[in-house]
């Protein structure tokens, strides 16, 4: 019988003991025992926390997810559906009575029902194909449900006698996405007639429309919302094809009347993103995210809100210089919160939607990622770099912090974590950036220790108080290395000017930056300069790309994952082209051509003089493969020490347990091989 925390005995003997009272490092093993959990849902009465938790099978390379409740008031959770099979996107239904969930039946999700304790259960919908999302309407009259539709036809419907011809046929941009390549399906959203665990037949809001709801390939329920009535449907799509949509940030809320059947374009005076509506309890109001600029992923995310009645909106983060996500309405729809980024931390806020005032709520070295509101507190996500996501309850009025969930506590009691460290670093340009210092769990002041120098990604990803389940740096830090994870020029957290500075700079300042960070605590007694890495995935394996040919001999090891190699060739094979021409200026060809394309590492592997070792998979169409094959073929041509790494099943991370455990065990023999 599968247990809370379910762990193979080749697991157990991996994971630190402690069974003489002391802590461990923390191993490739330990990453994959930990309990990982999903979204929370609170009840309809504010009093119980409904969460999944996915716990992994190494030996059979395969998670299971779990769905719990917990008391909001804090309390021992209970595993309510225990099975061999994953349960996930659980949600209450609007009495409370009930709690809808997806089940995989013959291998497609399937909505199912079953009581608050796990109790009578029964399948709700049985259609071809499954259903991928889903939630109930406030007044319980219908459901949506998203399901991929065939729109376009494939290879094989264009030569039915050839049946076994295995083929891409492209006549314009979006044939691959991701990790996937086009085949005619989009993800669409349909309305059907609900009745106490009945549903009837769905009708296709976007039937014969070729894009998808929630928008790919990472959207997902946030991006649709039932208004407050049960009348309405508001959902996000970028309502473009092909080069249009591949060239285009420009997302919309559309609003969908289920009495007239009519579809509104609620947002057509912005020309960027605009996601994740939610309305208001009292039927008044919709928030949303925006960004403002064009083809900028990573523009100032800003709080819009609508009154519904009139139209008229109002950007209520004008003059609060931070990016702003996971909207949740107090009761009585006069308050709004919400996540947004401080300094490479992540922190719940208020806003009061009379006065237009924003509070900060908490404060502290970790990262918030989402909240809900629960009677008289709010609940919300935490995690930090030593501490992988928990449930935790917060004072709407103190900001007063309690853990409520505990489900890897057994794991961390025994698993010895490293100090984190804050340091302002002054930059070459005499600013002041913040620097995560990372030591081993048993640091000795004695020593002389490696250092690595962490390269981020994004490349407008805050190198925050996240916990990475493959980038983690406590595992790092229990490898006996002093770990440097700079917040570079490109940053979010610290003002819009900050983030933007890297875009058509990717070897500029930013690069200077992490050379400041790592000059500067290479200085210290306890590190050896002589035994210096650089590592990092996507930009970061760009910057270490970049980073190989001017260095100045600083660093001994590098290891680039999935990085960027050659600008030509990367611009004229990634899939989201928005990101490429904002970030590098547009197409090399261009005349004048963009001088980004200076920066591109390959100009400079004549300069390369360090082992290096580099990570690709084969299913990466955000930065195809070939990147990582050239940078490995060109360090094997000039006799520099080097490895490739590649996964034919991975993407541009690494999903399963056991390649993520043997990721780890390459990523420390190289650096054990060249650092010690």
């Amino acid at each position: 019988m599968k247990k809370l925390f379910f762990i193979t005995i080749a697991m157990i003997m991996a994971i630190p003991s402690s069974s003489q009272g002391q802590t461990q490092p923390m191993t490739p093993e330990t990453l994959w025992a930990f309990g990982r959990i999903g979204t929370v849902r609170i009840s309809p009465d504010g009093t119980t926390v409904l969460f999944g938790v996915t716990h992994y099978d190494v030996i059979e390379n395969k998670g299971v997810r779990d769905i719990f409740t917990l008391p909001a008031a804090g309390g021992e959770p209970v595993n309510i559906t225990n099975s061999e099979v994953s349960e996930s996107s659980a949600v209450w239904r609007p009495d409370g009575l009930r709690i809808g969930f997806l089940k995989a039946v013959d291998g497609d999700n399937q909505l199912f029902e079953m009581d608050p304790d796990g109790g009578n259960v029964r399948q709700v919908t049985e259609l071809d194909g499954g259903i991928t999302g889903f939630d109930y309407a406030p007044d319980m009259g219908h459901i949506y449900y998203t399901r991929r539709v065939q729109v376009q036809p494939t290879a094989k419907d264009k030569h039915p006698d050839m049946p076994k011809a295995a083929a891409i046929i492209a006549d314009d941009l979006m044939y691959r996405h991701w990790d996937r390549w086009h085949d005619g399906k989009f993800n669409h959203i349909f309305v059907a007639g609900y009745d106490d665990g009945q549903a009837g037949e769905g009708r296709n809001i976007m039937d014969g429309e070729p894009w998808s709801s929630p928008l790919p390939p990472f959207g997902g329920s946030s991006q649709i919302a039932w208004s407050a009535d049960g009348q309405y449907l508001a959902y996000t799509a970028k309502k473009k094809a092909g080069k249009e949509w591949t060239t285009s940030t420009n997302s919309n809320i559309y609003l969908f009347s289920l009495e007239t059947g009519e579809t509104e374009n609620l947002t057509p005076f912005n020309e960027g993103y605009d996601r994740n509506p939610v309305f208001s309890p009292d039927g008044r109001y919709m928030a949303w995210e925006s960004m403002a600029t064009p083809g900028f992923e990573s523009d100032k995310n800003r709080i819009m809100v609508m009154e519904l009645a009139t139209r008229k909106y109002r950007d209520f983060s004008a003059g609060f210089d931070q990016s702003s996500s996971g909207f949740a309405w107090s009761a009585d729809s006069r308050t709004l919160y919400f996540v947004s980024g401080i300094h490479a931390t992540y922190q719940l806020y208020a806003l009061d939607i009379e006065t237009g005032r924003i509070d900060r709520l908490t404060e502290g070295p970790h990262n918030y990622q989402s909240v809900a509101v629960a009677g008289d507190h709010l609940v919300a996500q935490r995690m930090s770099m030593s501490m992988p996501t928990e449930i935790f309850r917060v004072n709407k009025q103190t900001g007063g912090e309690t853990q409520i969930s505990f489900v890897n506590r057994e794991i961390l009691d025994r698993t010895a974590m490293g100090k984190v460290e804050k340091r302002w670093v002054t930059t070459t340009d005499d600013k002041e950036m913040l620097v995560w210092v990372i030591y081993p769990p048993h640091f000795d002041p004695d020593k002389n220790y490696p250092a690595l120098l962490y390269c981020g990604g994004g490349p407008q990803s805050a190198v925050s108080q996240f916990f990475s389940y493959r980038w983690n740096f406590q595992i790092m830090a229990a490898n006996d290395y002093i770990i440097v994870a700079p917040n570079r020029r490109g940053l979010p957290t610290f003002g819009q000017e900050w983030n933007d500075q890297i875009s058509q700079d990717y070897g500029g300042q930013n690069m200077k930056d992490y050379l400041s960070a790592i000059d500067a605590v290479k200085a210290e007694p306890f590190v050896d300069e002589e035994r210096l890495g650089a590592v990092g995935a996507s930009y970061g394996g760009y910057s270490v790309f970049w980073l190989a040919g001017h260095h100045n001999k600083r660093f001994s090891a590098f290891i680039s994952h999935c990085g960027l190699f050659n600008l030509e060739s990367w611009y004229g094979t990634t899939e989201e082209m928005f990101f490429a021409n904002h970030d590098i200026g547009g197409g090399y060809w261009e005349d004048p051509r963009p001088h980004s394309y200076d920066f591109s590492p390959h100009l400079y592997v004549h300069r390369w003089d360090t082992p290096i070792l580099v990570i690709h998979g084969a299913k990466d169409y955000r930065v195809p493969y070939a990147e990582g094959l050239q940078a490995f073929n060109a360090a094997q041509l000039q006799g520099i020490p080097s490895r490739l790494l590649f996964f034919p099943e991975e993407n541009h991370w690494v999903l399963q347990p056991q390649n993520g455990i043997l990721w780890q065990r390459e990523f420390f023999r190289w650096l054990d091989e060249w650092l010690k």
